[in-house]
């Protein structure tokens, strides 16, 4: 998506354009089935016999410009009836099949034909959904949330001064042009800043083989002491479980580019300017500069290209779907996994572990964390009859109870209530889960892999507080949970996480959207990953400068200067300051 995603917005943009002639002749055949609402957002009691959950009898359907691997649209009978028994409404989700996501939201936006609500993926205002999304708003295409917000108990939280990342308040919700109406929903917001689990991600290292060399595995923090590990490794003659040769570098556990980056930036932290996905960092001069106008560029060449011909990496390193790269793990192909993390299933009795970490660029290896971030949004068409239900919907499933059920399912067929007050998950369930995954999501709840709930409900997370547990089972799972555990402890994690910097502060191409040339540039920004591939391949050092030269004209060509110019002025600013 990220080297299409230029083009579908140039598309979104004469597209979107016709909106505003066809929304106000919309005559929304999306929202049929809805009826009118049992309250109107203000206080109105409950109907006799109800629930103090209900909030009307009526359908309401969404939407859902997301990947199929992410959400689920089928939901269980028994709680489907539990939803309407609770709430008054037949909830229905559909999701919008499309090679690439924002290709289905153009086209849904165009069609002027929407249901009562859409949702979409949203990682920050520097997401290309954002551009899409906020011409709609301003072509008035959807319904203002913050009268109903006020109205709710969760959401509500969301217009108190300091509960929102800055990004998702000014940058995506509260935009100062919206003069303080709101057209979107940031979703998975934890409810504390700082929050994080002690999952640990990176790269790993065979345990077996660290302990035959005599290394730990935490000492490892530069690159070059990376090369000179994968050197012994080579000499070792190390075999993996089919008693082939061990490659000493082998790729992400979810494969090379699939992965979604141009190369791992934690195995090469100490090369790597500014995060992988952005590559623009301020110098110690204070000065905002690109990836490509400094010596780490050529550095990661050199130090790559010499991995590559002395065969210390694999050769497909950026390029292996994710099946071989996560077979590779499985049968201990790789003595270095460039990165996973602590929770996958494979690893729970730790013969992988953490190596590092590495230092960043500036010779640290401090725990950086984000304040609060946020993922995935959803908005309601001006079309839509009685808003505020379905704002008050999104409410209820995103309080403690709402979430018990679509996280946990059903008290008494899928968990018990222990006697802290607390879900305890059935041990069928997770047998069953276990042995038939398949068969286990038809119970219908988050644990066991439908996630229908999440898209309304998944935010203001802090399940320790909530349900006891950090994930789903962790109380009896003891193989998933454990490992995790030996790891955190074997890394320290507890002091990681105490001396940890945390910022809350925009992406460096969040402002990509508002820049001129924003299209242009992000096409420069992607082509230059693209370039730094074929750079670690060339023949010569001579061949990789002319690539990344050339390259580098590109971005400037496309408005690089300006745009750094820009957030240089954006990082005066409180409001808009940049992380680094």
């Amino acid at each position: 998506m990220n080297r299409n995603w230029f083009k579908l917005l140039a598309i979104s943009l004469l597209v979107v354009a016709l909106i505003s002639g066809c929304s106000s002749n919309n005559s929304n055949k999306g929202n049929s089935s809805s009826q009118p609402a049992a309250s109107d957002g203000k206080g109105t009691s409950v109907p006799e016999g109800k629930p103090a959950t209900w909030i009307a009898d009526r359908k309401i359907k969404g939407l859902v410009f997301m990947g199929t691997d992410d959400y689920t649209e089928d939901m269980n009978p028994e709680i489907k009836a539990k939803v309407k028994e609770l709430t008054g409404i037949d909830f229905e989700i559909q999701i919008m099949k499309a090679d690439h996501s924002i290709d289905g939201l153009i086209a849904g936006l165009a069609s002027g034909d929407l249901p009562d609500f859409i949702a979409f993926y949203l990682n920050n205002s520097g997401r290309p959904e954002m551009p899409v999304i906020l011409k709609a708003a301003r072509e008035g295409m959807f319904t203002d949330l913050t009268p109903f917000m006020k109205e709710s108990k969760v959401y509500s939280k969301y217009l108190e001064k300091g509960y929102l990342p800055i990004d998702t308040e000014y940058g995506v919700m509260f935009r100062p042009e919206f003069n303080g109406s709101t057209y979107f929903a940031h979703m998975n917001i934890n409810r504390e800043g700082g929050y994080t689990t002690n999952i640990v991600g990176g790269p790993f290292i065979r345990k077996d083989i660290a302990e035959a060399l005599n290394v730990d595995p935490r000492t490892i923090t530069t690159t070059e002491q990376v090369y000179e590990l994968a050197k012994k490794i080579k000499a070792g003659n190390f075999k993996d479980s089919n008693g082939k040769d061990v490659t000493p570098i082998g790729p992400e556990y979810w494969g090379g580019l699939s992965a979604g980056s141009a190369e791992n930036g934690k195995l090469f932290n100490d090369l790597e300017w500014g995060a992988p996905d952005q590559r623009i960092k301020q110098d110690k001069d204070g000065n905002i500069v690109h990836e490509a106008e400094t010596p780490y560029a050529m550095k990661k060449v050199e130090f790559i290209s010499k991995l590559l011909k002395e065969k210390l990496m694999q050769p497909e390193f950026f390029t292996m779907d994710e099946s071989r790269a996560t077979e590779g793990a499985v049968n201990g192909s790789w003595a270095i996994i460039a990165n996973m993390h602590s929770m996958q299933d494979f690893n729970q009795d730790v013969h992988y572990l953490p190596l590092g970490p590495i230092k960043d660029v500036d010779g640290s290896t401090q725990m950086k964390l984000a304040f609060k971030s946020g993922y995935s949004g959803w908005a309601i068409p001006s079309t839509t009859k009685n808003p505020q239900d379905i704002v008050k919907f999104a409410d209820f499933l995103a309080s403690t109870q709402g979430k018990l059920l679509w996280k946990y399912g059903l008290e008494g067929r899928d968990y018990t209530m222990g006697a802290d007050g607390k879900p305890v998950v059935k041990q069928e369930v997770i047998d069953l889960k276990a042995k038939d995954p398949n068969e286990a999501k038809k119970l219908g709840f988050d644990g066991v892999g439908n996630s229908w709930g999440n898209i309304l409900g998944s935010t203001d997370n802090d399940n320790i507080a909530d349900f006891g547990e950090e994930n789903w089972a962790d109380k009896l799972n003891a193989g998933k949970s454990k490992g995790a555990d030996i790891v955190a402890e074997y890394v320290n994690w507890k002091e990681q996480r105490k001396n940890a910097l945390v910022r809350d502060a925009y992406t460096p191409t969040a402002f990509l959207g508002e820049f001129d040339r924003g299209t242009e540039l992000k096409a420069a920004l992607n082509n230059y990953n693209d370039s730094l591939i074929k750079a670690y391949y060339s023949k010569s050092k001579e061949d990789a400068q002319k690539i990344l030269d050339n390259a580098l004209k590109q971005m400037k060509a496309a408005g690089l200067d300006d745009y750094l110019k820009l957030i240089t002025e954006k990082n005066k600013d409180p409001k808009t300051v940049l992380g680094f």
